[in-house]
């Protein structure tokens, strides 16, 4: 479905409930999955989460997780644990394209049973579930921490728990704290020294608990922008949120801080606050935060400053290559992008093309990232249902405070 977003203004005052954190509800899923006396609350509605879920439950011998890449990688070492059980992982054509060899390579040293079914060091997989009781194994710590977080999720299931040394620089860390104080949550032990983690086997069973999902950051992320782009004075209040969050994207409120944007907390609430229009060239390494890339990029360009944006290496294995999408989009809109492999450089730009139609390839986060850009001109977003991958009530919300929208 392509939408029209009509130049719009927004409410002066405005609220918007966001639906539990993706990152968070995947973790916690698979560690139900395991332990199946904890309750969980708030868990994400979107289509990654909805698609765990059914693949945890499903007992059938093809797995299909489409275009949900953290499920892919977690499932993966699920699986891969599962004695007994033989399991086909698949998904989208895209999702045929991500690498998971690295992942793979590190279950087979611990005594894994998978094979690939079509291509070298890409899904579909064959999955052999088997009982692992070697615990020690390395892996490339700057490729995806998805892929670590996959093993420490399982670790405490193997028989001798897990030491799990991480090779050169460490990508997107909070994710895998996020992963160690989920786990601490629950009664595992871990430690994470130097470049070791450590999981220790779990030898009893976890009392009962309720563990309630904090809402999404990523998901916050374009109200920081939408904010960042209106007038002195907006305001839009966000739950449920809390200060000491574990999730990466919430360095949102240091950053936005750049564009004017004060956040406040206050009871699982956060209000986000534009209270000044002074903007200055911005340069930002997002390795520990690079989901946000996008919406910051984009912000910048609407708001006509240049940005260098550094440690972007993980999103050309994302959806789309996220760097190539984001420099196509922006210069159909009269933005001038250069890339690397690794890296965004945006120049500032003073007009905004309007009824541009914007591409979303597959990519949940190039809808929404593009669609504050109404602000200041119309614009078109095709494949809009795309956002259901992680906030299928995005475009309601959005109406919701004001956004002109037709289909």
């Amino acid at each position: 479905m392509q939408i029209t977003l009509h130049k719009s203004e927004i409410a002066q005052k405005s609220s918007v409930q966001i639906t539990g954190s993706k990152s968070e509800s995947n973790r916690l899923l698979l560690l139900k999955a395991l332990y199946p006396v904890f309750t969980l609350k708030n868990v994400s509605n979107s289509d990654d989460s909805n698609l765990m879920t059914s693949a945890l439950s499903s007992n059938s011998e093809i797995v299909d997780i489409h275009h949900a890449g953290t499920a892919m990688r977690f499932l993966t070492a699920f699986f891969a644990i599962q004695e007994g059980r033989t399991v086909t992982l698949t998904g989208s054509k895209r999702m045929k394209e991500r690498p998971i060899k690295i992942l793979v390579e590190a279950l087979k040293a611990l005594g894994a049973d998978i094979e690939y079914e079509l291509n070298e060091g890409f899904p579909p997989i064959k999955i052999t579930g088997k009982k692992l009781t070697r615990h020690k194994v390395s892996l490339a710590a700057n490729v995806s921490s998805q892929y670590i977080s996959a093993l420490l999720l399982i670790a405490s299931k193997l028989e001798n728990g897990l030491e799990l040394t991480l090779e050169g620089e460490i990508t997107s860390v909070p994710y895998i704290k996020m992963t160690l104080s989920l786990l601490d949550e629950i009664g595992i032990e871990t430690s994470f020294e130097d470049n070791v983690i450590t999981v220790k086997p779990n030898t009893k069973n976890p009392m009962p608990k309720t563990l309630v999902v904090e809402s999404d950051w990523s998901s916050a992320s374009y109200y920081f922008s939408i904010v960042a782009i209106s007038k002195v004075g907006t305001e839009i209040c966000l739950s449920s949120y809390k200060k000491n969050s574990l999730q990466g994207d919430s360095v949102l409120v240091d950053i936005y801080k750049y564009f004017g944007v004060e956040t406040i907390f206050k009871d699982h609430t956060i209000t986000l606050k534009k209270i000044s229009s002074e903007v200055q060239p911005l340069e930002l390494d997002l390795k520990n935060a690079p989901d946000i890339a996008q919406t910051i990029a984009v912000t910048c360009f609407t708001l006509g400053i240049p940005c260098d944006l550094f440690g972007l290496h993980t999103l050309k294995i994302k959806e789309t290559d996220r760097l190539v999408a984001l420099k196509t989009e922006i210069e159909k809109l009269g933005g001038d992008v250069e890339i690397t492999d690794k890296s965004l450089h945006l120049k500032a730009s003073k007009n905004i093309k309007e009824f541009v139609s914007i591409a979303t390839y597959n990519d949940h986060r190039m809808a929404m990232a593009f669609a504050p850009i109404a602000l200041k001109s119309p614009i078109v977003i095709e494949d809009a249902m795309v956002v259901s991958k992680s906030y299928p009530t995005f475009w309601d919300d959005l109406k919701s405070i004001g956004f002109k929208i037709s289909q």
